[in-house]
């Protein structure tokens, strides 16, 4: 209670303060019967014209909710939305939802929360350009496999991806981070497992369908996975950005980390404005 107390002031005291005009908590009523928030950061010039702006959607860890990137991991986030001119989206993925739809919980379905009724209200609600080339989804550990899954599962919606730190093959981890309670025990679904981690979706993907940049620190436990990871985007030819740094699995790591991510994505929305015209 205490934590959430102390996030809550501290979020409240942003919008007061620096980040006036800039931060919005909006709720979205679930199609999974719940309501979540959503922190919605916009540019600074959002409120002076009439012109659309890319979106970066960025998922939290394991037990941290939709205010957490902002209060604890990159307070700075207002500063850089302005400096990239776009709209960053921190939606709630719960303490363990792992983004995915649940093939055991019917009220954590979170695939489908992510990519399609948090875009379609953003799209809706903000002066968004509505299409993939300008949508990007990142997170990190839980959050970072979320956005791997959800972009390489919904490359109609997203067309850049990224994960810090991410854990992008559970199946080392069975009895960690309330994986089992959405996709029940390992040893008695191992076939399940398997087709709910990111690695073994590697092999879906063509080059060019994602801009991928993917990040971890060299002291960080999901850094062998990162790395099969990154071999295995090597070896189906996909081009991508990938990054050790030194670093452990933590917010310091984290609050330098996506830095490079949100140039990486700032470039690809500028890259790929040019090809349109």
């Amino acid at each position: 209670m205490k934590k959430i107390l102390f996030s809550s002031i501290i979020l409240f005291a942003c919008i007061l303060s620096l980040c006036a005009q800039q931060v919005d908590t909006i709720t979205i009523h679930s199609q999974m019967g719940r309501d979540l928030k959503n922190v919605v950061i916009l540019p600074e010039d959002y409120t002076s014209g009439n012109d659309r702006y890319p979106v970066v959607y960025l998922l939290h860890g394991y037990g941290n909710d939709y205010a957490t990137w902002l209060t604890k991991t990159k307070p700075e986030l207002p500063k850089l939305a302005s400096q990239y001119n776009f709209i960053i989206v921190c939606p709630d993925g719960l303490i363990s939802s792992w983004y995915w739809n649940s093939p055991l919980n019917k009220e954590m379905q979170f695939e489908d929360y992510i990519s399609d009724e948090v875009i379609r209200y953003i799209d809706s609600h903000y002066r968004t350009i509505a299409d993939r080339s300008a949508r990007a989804i990142t997170g990190l550990s839980m959050g970072g496999h979320g956005a791997m899954w959800n972009a390489i599962r919904h490359r109609d919606v997203f067309g850049a991806v990224g994960s810090t730190s991410g854990g992008l093959d559970i199946r080392p981890f069975p009895a960690n981070w309330g994986m089992k309670e959405q996709l029940g025990d390992f040893a008695a679904n191992k076939k399940r497992w398997d087709e709910h981690t990111v690695i073994n979706l590697i092999p879906t993907l063509k080059d060019g369908d994602l801009a991928i940049i993917i990040d971890c620190g060299v002291d960080d436990f999901f850094l062998e996975v990162n790395r099969q990871v990154h071999q295995s985007l090597i070896s189906h030819n996909i081009k991508h950005d990938y990054i050790e740094r030194p670093g452990a699995h933590n917010h310091t790591y984290w609050n330098n980390s996506i830095d490079y991510q949100l140039l990486f994505f700032h470039k690809f929305f500028t890259r790929s404005q040019k090809e349109a015209e």
